[in-house]
């Protein structure tokens, strides 16, 4: 509820805290009185501090006296009383203008050297610019907490209470499921339109190609939705200052209704237009392969791009990772590649079932990985298919937020050694599973009928565990082949979570390595001297450390010339990062013949194909991942 500490004082936890043995014995007796008593509280101080930032922003502020703003929340307790509170929101206000003062500043003189203006205007009217838009940006924010209902506060109560057990046990309004759900299937019945807030509008950010949005051809980006009518008849509902999830509601529908939207174009002309709702399908989430070729030795890769472990759980003819990754692998064979490299960089997990039959394609049977409850036995998740879809070199890319699912087939890969694991010192760690309980199907009673539907708990019930014994939880997996990464020197990762379950391990499975890379210290090394005399990642190390040092430094001068000096000394340090990024001249990326028509075909899905294409063209650790395939000496 305050993590910055902006709000509540230590009166307040100090009267919190008498009932923290309670809230077990409250939750079973139906009791809110904790909840009630912390959203009173709230309420008053959200009060105090709406009052308290008016007052400090209707007065000029001077950057002229040395004082100094910690921003980092973990640094502080809690105010002493409002006394203490009022002067900690002084100083986060000044901290605030004086960072716009500064940028306003900034900009004048680049104006001036530019000369689109004959003079510098004066400070104090650039406070007064900057403070206004402090308070403008204040005022938006009280006018969302304003509409938070008592609903939205009780799921945050219900997930303190869950992540007491472990930080994946959480509660699922029936909202959140519906959109857990479109995460992990891409798709959803609507217009294909994706909205943002905007002052009080709602306002369009993107249109999904082949969606009713898209063939209609009238609702563009930045147009502002003014409001909304269902079916042919259906009386208009304003939607301005309605809550975004709000208005999604309204837009969203099943497949072969008709929703009507009233619209502002940005050139301030109106229109009403009428959409019949359809199955959205946002491809973007979804498996995708471009083959690389190396320039000099001619090797050619394919580079599969696994975003999550997504899978339609309810339509058995859905789409599921574990098909379409098995498409790309076919269809690279086709184009005879001469390695695959897998990128599960940023890849969150999802399904367990699609992990096992995608460990399958790389491997001929065996054990892919173990699942144990609290009690009883491991149960083991065996790939049963004797057929290889690919044996020749393997490459597996992660970071540190390769989670879960990707964390199980880059373990597995790597105890059957079947593929190179390379990226960051470590994975995620996140080494549990969840299933998911609908509320409804535990409430009987008819007289708690009209409270329905409750939601659903997601609840963590076993955990995995690699084919070696050991598990991936806290610790996640080690590559074979580590490589810089900006983050490296950063904690993230499940070790950084409240609560986290903690390390263990069971009898190892009954497998056998398949050994595809007996030289793997060969190729180690021969990375090792690579990267030691790339600039590109002598950069990355330098930014990494750099960014370590910043993330200590969180105590700010509130004095203007001593904050434009620190400001200045760490903008000209992050400009030397701005480039570090270079295209690659040695790699020739193109799609497969077989996608040529599908890309070539839809504007939209070009334009995206291109920039995919120019970002890995600039990755370093594709580049990389192509030299140490070369490496692995298995030209096919």
């Amino acid at each position: 509820m305050d993590f910055n500490k902006r709000f509540f004082i230590e009166s307040d936890i100090r009267e919190f805290s008498v009932h923290s043995k309670k809230i077990d014995d409250q939750i079973l007796g139906r009791d809110f009185t904790l909840f009630d008593l912390v959203l009173s509280r709230y309420e008053t101080r959200v009060q105090f501090a709406e009052k308290t930032i008016a007052e400090l922003l209707a007065r000029p502020i001077s950057f002229e006296v040395s004082e100094a703003f910690q921003t980092n929340p973990e640094k502080l307790a809690f105010a002493r009383d409002e006394n203490e509170l009022r002067e900690r929101w002084r100083l986060n206000l000044k901290y605030q203008v004086l960072d716009e003062f500064a940028d306003l500043m900034k900009k004048a003189e680049d104006d001036l050297a530019a000369k689109k203006i004959q003079a510098l205007p004066s400070r104090d009217s650039l406070e007064l610019k900057a403070r206004n838009k402090i308070l403008d940006n204040h005022n938006k924010w009280m006018k969302r907490l304003a509409k938070n209902s008592r609903q939205d506060y009780l799921e945050i109560y219900l997930n303190a209470i869950t992540g007491v057990y472990d930080p994946h046990t959480n509660y699922f309004s029936p909202a959140d499921k519906e959109n857990f759900d479109i995460g992990m299937t891409g798709k959803l019945e609507g217009i294909g339109a994706q909205l943002r807030e905007d002052d009080g509008y709602t306002k369009v950010s993107n249109v999904v190609p082949g969606s009713p949005s898209w063939k209609h051809g009238e609702l563009k980006e930045n147009d502002i939705i003014l409001k909304v009518a269902q079916g042919a008849e259906g009386d208009w509902v304003d939607v301005f200052d309605m809550r975004l999830d709000d208005v999604v509601k309204q837009i969203r529908g099943p497949k072969g209704t008709t929703v009507r939207l009233g619209i502002r174009k940005p050139d301030g002309t109106t229109k009403e237009i009428s959409l019949v709702r359809d199955v959205v399908v946002m491809d973007e989430g979804y498996a995708k392969s471009i083959i690389v070729k190396d320039k000099k030795s001619k090797y050619r890769v394919g580079f599969i791009h696994l975003p999550k472990f997504y899978a339609d759980f309810e339509d058995p003819n859905g789409r599921r990772c574990s098909v379409d990754i098995k498409k790309e692998v076919q269809k690279l064979k086709a184009e005879k590649v001469d390695g695959i490299i897998l990128d599960l960089r940023n890849n969150g997990g999802g399904s367990l079932n699609d992990v096992v039959d995608m460990a399958g394609y790389f491997i001929k049977d065996g054990p892919v990985v173990q699942v144990k409850s609290r009690t009883g036995k491991p149960f083991i998740y065996n790939d049963r298919d004797p057929k290889i879809e690919w044996d020749g070199p393997f490459v597996i890319l992660v970071n540190g937020f390769s989670a879960s699912a990707s964390e199980i087939l880059a373990a597995a890969m790597q105890d059957y050694r079947r593929a190179i694991i390379v990226g960051d010192p470590s994975t995620f760690g996140k080494g549990t599973v969840q299933r998911f309980f609908q509320l409804d199907n535990a409430v009987t009673s008819p007289d708690l009928e009209q409270y329905k539907p409750l939601g659903e708990l997601k609840i963590t019930m076993q955990k995995f565990f690699r084919i070696n014994g050991g598990s991936t939880q806290l610790r996640g997996v080690t590559p074979d082949i580590v490589l810089p990464d900006t983050y490296n020197y950063v904690p993230v990762g499940e070790k950084e979570e409240d609560n986290p379950m903690a390390w263990t391990e069971i009898e190892p499975a009954n497998y056998s390595a398949v050994n595809a890379f007996p030289n793997l210290e060969r190729i180690r090394e021969r990375s090792e001297v690579r990267v030691k005399k790339d600039a590109v990642f002598q950069r990355i190390e330098q930014q990494a450390n750099w960014v370590l040092e910043q993330r200590d430094a969180t105590n700010f001068p509130l004095q203007y010339a001593a904050y434009r000096a620190e400001q200045e000394a760490r903008e000209k340090r992050a400009k030397t990062y701005e480039d570090v990024f270079k295209d690659d001249p040695n790699l020739e990326l193109s799609p497969a013949k077989v996608d040529l028509e599908l890309i070539n075909g839809d504007e939209a899905h070009k334009a995206r194909f291109d920039d995919w294409k120019k970002d890995l063209q600039k990755d370093p650790y594709l580049s990389e991942a192509m030299k140490i395939i070369q490496d692995w000496g298995c030209r096919k």
